[in-house]
Formats: C-alpha cells, sequence, structure tokens
C-alpha cells in the first residue's frame, strides 16, 4: 500500500507484527469473534478499519511555543485517543462499519478522523491532550499513564456537542451503576465557552440551544447520552497477576469493548483483541509526518495499520485501563449483566468490583461539567484522587 508520506521512524520494541497465524483458536476483537482460518479476510477488515493514532511529526507547536512533534513521550496520548476515536466510531457508524480502502470519502468517518488530527482546532488533538494534561499535573512532553489520559479526555468530551459522550472514569476499580445511570440521564450545565475559549450558545448543527431555570441542556424525557466507561485498573505490583489474565481477556469478548490502554513501562499499546495467551494491540511507536486532513486532496492511509502486533499477555504492564461504549441505558444495564457474569461474580478475586448504590462510606459523586474560560485558555480544575499513583491495587 502506497502512502502519502513514506518516511517513517520507529522505536525498538520487543513485539512480533505479522499477519494473524493460521489456527483453530478463535480470535476475539473488539466484542467480534472470528475463525483465524475461515474468517481471514473479514478479520483482516476490521482490523484495518480501526484508526491508528501514531506519534507524528511537523505539527504546529502546542501551545504556540511548545514541541512540533510527540516521539518519545505521546504514545499513552495516542492510545487514548484511538480508545476514544473507536467509540465514536462505533456511536456514529456502527461497529460494523469499515473502511474504504479505495480512498472514497464518506463523511461521518472523515468528521470523526478530524477531529483527532494535529491541530488545535481539532477538539482531541495532540495539542488540546497534551495542554489539557498540565490540569492533572503533567506538564507537556510528560509521559502520561492510563488514568491521566482518561481524565484528560473525560474533560475534552464536554465540549463535543455532536458527538455528546459522556466520559465516565472508574475510580479505586470499582463501577457505580446508578451514579453513571445518573450521570447518562442528566442534562449538561450550560457553558459560555467552547474548548477555544469562544462564546458557544449554539448547538452541534448552528441551531440554538435550550436550557431550562436550572440552566440544565434540555433534551428528550429519558434521553440517554452515550457512555464511554473507562476503569483504570493495577492488576499487581510489577507484572500483571494471573489470577486477573482470563478476566482481561474476556472483556474483548463484549459487545460493548473499545479495548484496552497499556502496554510496558513507558511503552504503551491499544488492545484491540486476544488470540490464545496472546494479545492483539494497535502500537503508536512510529512516527509519520503530520497530516492536514482539512486538505481536500489529503490521504487518510497513514492512520490504518495493515498488519496487528502481538505479544503474550504475561508481558502486559500491570498498569492498565479497559473501555467500554455504551450506546443506550439497555446497552449499559447488558454490560453490567455481563460484568458480573463473567467478572465480578465468577472470580474469587475480581478485576473489579461492581454496586448497584455508592457505598455509605464513600465521597458524594461529583460529575466533572467543564473548565471557567479565562484569559489564558482554561483555569485549572483539579480533581482529587485521579493521579495515577491514586490506583487501590488489586492483589
Amino acid at each position: 500500500m502506497d502512502y502519502v508520506d513514506g518516511t517513517f521512524t520507529y522505536e525498538s520494541a520487543t513485539v512480533a507484527c505479522a499477519d494473524f497465524p493460521k489456527t483453530e483458536e478463535p480470535v476475539y476483537i473488539l466484542g467480534k469473534v472470528y475463525s483465524a482460518l475461515h474468517d481471514r479476510e473479514e478479520l483482516r477488515h476490521d482490523f484495518v478499519s480501526r484508526l491508528w493514532l501514531t506519534y507524528r511529526r511537523n505539527f504546529p507547536a502546542v501551545g504556540g511555543t511548545g514541541p512540533t512533534g510527540d516521539t518519545g513521550w505521546g504514545c499513552m496520548l495516542r492510545c487514548g485517543q484511538m480508545m476514544l476515536a473507536q467509540a465514536l466510531l462505533v456511536h456514529h457508524c456502527g461497529r460494523d462499519w469499515r473502511w474504504a480502502e479505495d480512498g472514497r470519502r464518506e463523511d461521518m468517518y472523515w468528521k470523526i478522523l478530524s477531529m483527532f488530527q494535529d491541530k488545535k482546532s481539532a477538539y482531541y488533538s495532540i495539542q488540546q491532550i497534551a495542554s489539557m494534561g498540565v490540569s492533572e499535573g503533567k506538564a507537556v512532553g510528560q509521559w502520561f499513564g492510563p488514568n491521566t489520559v482518561a481524565q484528560v479526555l473525560k474533560k475534552l468530551a464536554v465540549y463535543d456537542d455532536w458527538s455528546n459522550l459522556v466520559i465516565h472514569v472508574a475510580m479505586d476499580n470499582t463501577v457505580i451503576e446508578n451514579d453513571i445511570r445518573g450521570l447518562c440521564q442528566e442534562g449538561r450545565e450550560s457553558e459560555s465557552c467552547d474548548i477555544m475559549g469562544c462564546q458557544n450558545e449554539k448547538g452541534a448543527e448552528g441551531g440554538p440551544r435550550h436550557f431550562d431555570k436550572n440552566h440544565k441542556l434540555k433534551g428528550k424525557p429519558g434521553c440517554w447520552k452515550p457512555l464511554l466507561l473507562v476503569i483504570p485498573l493495577r492488576l499487581g505490583l510489577t507484572d500483571i497477576n494471573s489470577v486477573y489474565i482470563e478476566s482481561l481477556k474476556r472483556c474483548f469478548t463484549f459487545k460493548q469493548s473499545v479495548g484496552i490502554i497499556g502496554g510496558r513501562p513507558n511503552h504503551a499499546h491499544w488492545f484491540v483483541g486476544s488470540l490464545g495467551d496472546k494479545l492483539i494491540f494497535l502500537d503508536p511507536h512510529t512516527t509519520q509526518a503530520a497530516t492536514d486532513l482539512d486538505d481536500p486532496s489529503s490521504s487518510d492511509q497513514s492512520y490504518h495499520c495493515q498488519y496487528p502486533s502481538l505479544m503474550k499477555v504475561t508481558e502486559l504492564d500491570p498498569s492498565i485501563a479497559v473501555g467500554f461504549y455504551c450506546r443506550n441505558e439497555e446497552d449499559f444495564t447488558d454490560f453490567c449483566i455481563q460484568a458480573r457474569k463473567h467478572i465480578t461474580d465468577a472470580k474469587k478475586t475480581p478485576m473489579f468490583e461492581m454496586f448497584q448504590d455508592r457505598p455509605s462510606h464513600y465521597p458524594p459523586y461529583e460529575p466533572y461539567t467543564g473548565l471557567t474560560p479565562s484569559t489564558t485558555g482554561f483555569t485549572e480544575v483539579r480533581a482529587q484522587n485521579d493521579s495515577d499513583e491514586e490506583f487501590e491495587l488489586v492483589g
């Protein structure tokens, strides 16, 4: 396949990158199951359709004067982008959507892709993620952990009216159902600024936005905001505890799965599936030239990877974050049923816990509603107990 820019820079890593091995074991990719012997073309097409967001060089400087490339520090940011991009693809295009390899432009897909291009004007650009990371105590150019990138994306998603996506980061390896139900059912707080600090009293399509007397954004009765649930976990001290491996692989069988972000220390990957004792992932450690996707002649070829990378699950660093996308309340209810059946109730040592209601000894839940504007862009709003060092260790 020909790329717009054929010059790549790779970071060294002990990973295998080839075609899917021919084996009788089933292959699980983000809630889909394939035969590696009989479904090879469908399997390849599903994999190549995932957005591959890698290091880039020569993009507009972060913050106007910062770095113009993210090689060496941006891999976890790119993995967070890939997980969120998958949630948006499923939300706007459906899980069965597949990339048109012949170069045809599909408006919905192209709009999603453009939200991740390397420009400050893009909602989920490397510039926005790195700059928002300052509110999480991370200087621009500093490496993120899985929890930090999830917290940053949660803050950025507040301003994406088109997707209207709620990102919930379940802390202390605990999922509290009714906190999430309340979050997805309530209206968003009125904001007088968007992510660029501009006046924003219009909806995604330019129409007026209507608020109730409590300044909540009005919606249809019983309306459910789509949910990206991210659960940061630490499944061991220095190595992953083997007691969690089956539960970890089971996550890829859930129809709500949008993968796992993690990898090795300071070497992040986006894991999209499993095959036997191996995990299938997309690796961001390839440096490509920045692409201006607003240019009608631009190509999206460099945003799709032809071949998977595989690694043994036992080589995984124990600090990870698992992600699930729930389109509606029925979807979330199904996730809760499956998670209880296969993870929390089925194991003596569950990977995470689930409660229907918030335990009485927990502090009140306070959803994130957005940052207030300032002359420098954003006023820092620091959430408590959300640093990467504040995981509750499991096992």
